[in-house]
Formats: C-alpha cells, sequence, structure tokens
C-alpha cells in the first residue's frame, strides 16, 4: 500500500496524512468513502449469523414498557423482534471471522498496525434504534451499510452513567456536532468521543471497523503470566541465601533481604527481551476465545502452487521471530523474509512459494494441515 497516495476510503486523505492528522486526535466525516456501498450480508444473513452459538450478539432495545434492555445471543428469528417494531438493535461482532467479503473490507484499513486491528461488529437498527449515547475506549470507523443514521458526538467532560441500566449510557450527553450518514459514509471516531447513533427514516445497518487499544494493567497482567514459566527456567534454580541473618524477635516481619532477593528475580525476568517479544506476540496473535479452525477432512499431501492465510489466522512478525495464532518463531534470512510477505501480504504466489525452503515448505503444511493456512493451485478471487 502507498501511504502517500490520496485514498476514497479517507476522503482524499492519504493514509499518511490521516494517521498524522486525525489517528487517535479528532474525529473524521467522510462522504462516500466507498461509493454506492451496499449491505455484504442481508439482514436475514445477519441474524442467521446470531443464532450460531460461536458468533457474540447483542439485542439491545428502548422499549417503551420496559426501558433499555440487553440480552445476549445466541439468537433464534423468532426470538427477534420484527422489522417494523422501532428502537431495537441487533450486533453481531466478528462478523470478518465468518465472511470472506467482510473480511475483504476490513483489509482496506491495513494502513494501520494488524496488532492494532480487531474486528468488525454489524449493527442492524431498526427506526429510532441505537444503543444510546455512550464512548469507547478504542478506535473505530463506522461506515454506513444501509438506511440512514444520525450521529450525535461530543468530547464529553462528565462520564457518569445512568444507574442500574444493562448498558453503559451517559447520563448527560452533551453533544457538540451531529450530522447524518447515508449509504457509503463513514466516520471515524477516536477513543473517548462520546457519540449517539439512531436509525432514522427506517431500518438501517452499520459496519464498526474497530481497533484494539491495550490497557496498560492488562497488558502486563497478561505478559507477566506468559513469561513466568520461560523465565522460572531461564532464571535457574538459585537458593535465597541468609547466613548473616540474625536471631529475631518479631518473627512474622518479612525480612528485608528475601523482599531484595525476590526483587531481584523479578528484574532479572524483566531484562530477557526475547521472552518479552515472545510474550506479546503470542498475546497479540492468540484467537478469541469462540474461534476453531477448520481442519481440513483431507490433510493435503503436499503444498500446490500458492498459499494463503485462513481469514481467521492472526500473523505478526519482530525482528526476529514470526507468530501466528498465538505461536512464535525464531526466523531468520530468507525464511523469515518469507514469512514477512506472508504476514503483510496474507499470502504467497506460486514464484514465490517455489523459492522457499524444504523448512519453510513443510512449515506452511503444518499450518495448513491445522487450517491456519489453505494452498490450491491458484490463488483465490
Amino acid at each position: 500500500m502507498n501511504t502517500q497516495a490520496p485514498m476514497t476510503l479517507l476522503g482524499q486523505l492519504s493514509p499518511a496524512d490521516f494517521m498524522r492528522q486525525y489517528w487517535q486526535r479528532q474525529p473524521l466525516v467522510i462522504r462516500q468513502a466507498i461509493p454506492g456501498f451496499q449491505p455484504l450480508l442481508s439482514r436475514e444473513q445477519l441474524a442467521a449469523l446470531a443464532s450460531q452459538d460461536e458468533v457474540e450478539s447483542r439485542l439491545i432495545g428502548d422499549f417503551a414498557d420496559g426501558g433499555w434492555q440487553m440480552e445476549r445471543g445466541p439468537f433464534e428469528a423468532e426470538e427477534l423482534p420484527g422489522h417494523d417494531e422501532p428502537k431495537w438493535t441487533l450486533l453481531v461482532q466478528g462478523v470478518d471471522l465468518h465472511d470472506a467479503r467482510v473480511h475483504a473490507l476490513m483489509q482496506q484499513f491495513r494502513f494501520i498496525p494488524d496488532a492494532r486491528l480487531d474486528d468488525v461488529m454489524i449493527s442492524y437498527a431498526t427506526e429510532g434504534g441505537g444503543v444510546g449515547p455512550h464512548f469507547d475506549s478504542y478506535d473505530v470507523f463506522l461506515l454506513q451499510a444501509m438506511g440512514k443514521r444520525r450521529w450525535r458526538i461530543g468530547r464529553q467532560q462528565d462520564r457518569t452513567l445512568l444507574p442500574d441500566l444493562p448498558v453503559r449510557i451517559l447520563a448527560d450527553f452533551q453533544p457538540e456536532e451531529e450530522f447524518v450518514l447515508e449509504p457509503g459514509d463513514m466516520l471515524y471516531l477516536p477513543p473517548g468521543w462520546a457519540h449517539d447513533g439512531v436509525a432514522v427514516e427506517g431500518e438501517c445497518m452499520t459496519y464498526s471497523i474497530g481497533f484494539r487499544v491495550p490497557q496498560r494493567g492488562d497488558l502486563a497482567r497478561e505478559l507477566l503470566g506468559r513469561m513466568a514459566d520461560p523465565a522460572a527456567d531461564a532464571l535457574g534454580e538459585a537458593l535465597y541465601e541468609d547466613a548473616d541473618q540474625p536471631a529475631v524477635q518479631a518473627s512474622a516481619a518479612i525480612p528485608v533481604s528475601m523482599q531484595d532477593f525476590a526483587r531481584q528475580a523479578i528484574a532479572e525476568a524483566l531484562q530477557d527481551d526475547d521472552n518479552l517479544a515472545c510474550a506479546l506476540g503470542e498475546y497479540l496473535t492468540e484467537p478469541k476465545a469462540n474461534v476453531w479452525f477448520d481442519v481440513p477432512e483431507q490433510q493435503p499431501e503436499g503444498l500446490q502452487a500458492c498459499y494463503w492465510l485462513d481469514r481467521r489466522t492472526r500473523m505478526l512478525y519482530d525482528e526476529q521471530h514470526v507468530f501466528i495464532n498465538g505461536e512464535s518463531y525464531r526466523a531468520a534470512g530468507e525464511d523469515a523474509a518469507l514469512m514477512r510477505q506472508l504476514a503483510n501480504q496474507r499470502q504467497l504466489d506460486a514464484d514465490t512459494l517455489a523459492a522457499a525452503s524444504e523448512d519453510a515448505r513443510a512449515l506452511l503444511l503444518s499450518w495448513a494441515d491445522d487450517g491456519w493456512g489453505h494452498t490450491g493451485a491458484a490463488l483465490p478471487q
């Protein structure tokens, strides 16, 4: 991708200009980001997804007889309100994992690092439907796919929420701007911007391309847990020594020397850059809990002409490693270059694959055996 070239998707801004001027800074409304865009799934197909156990879905409504309500799926078709009943919304998460067309849509946003890319959620709403004024802790592009949605946004200072509700709704929303998006229009919102989207003039459908924003405490907890076993092996079996320990009267007090011993062990563990790099890469590529791969009924006997990653596969790399679906591999030389190309392009053509080493081909084949990748005579269109 040429990051200096203007993109219709970004309102004729280049990716470089968008990232410099708007990313994590300020909202942007883009008229006809995808001209003539139509829903990639019908409302019936979206409802069918919401009926599956492995798909995360929610039903949210502001109903006159009971106020705000939320239910979690799966939902059978007869459990959903009628299309002519106002003020309800069906949210289906991770649709890119289940539909190749939605996955291809998400690929248009890869001027942002894959390590930040999360998923595509589709929101279907009837007249007046929405989820209430709220704020999110992540970046999001809101692409209108069907009908019209009125958006009100603001830099909300008061984050107080209405009490005792199943959804997070601001108690005193103070919008600063308002506009209506039609099919093909798109709104970018940085983290923390309050927003309220409501379907107007009938039913509507919105695609939310969301980006993960690691929270420092959660990230530390995750990485420390992943680093624990390798760090324990690397630090060895050195024992705590206290030959100079005097007799004590307050026997319940923890010795300062033991605290120092523990502090040194942790500090040495954190100095292992390789262990930290592997923990981060494995964490960032770990599939979500509701994701599993379709293992081919007949294992491929060998690599064919071309190779491509499954849409559910997450693959990243750093200077010394390749990470895929929560696993890490040391990579150097031509094999590293090949794997980086696969991670960036998500496919290898016949000429590139033919030049791969036997070790690289064996690794690619093992991933195909697990359903992480696919091999065939030609790349899919």
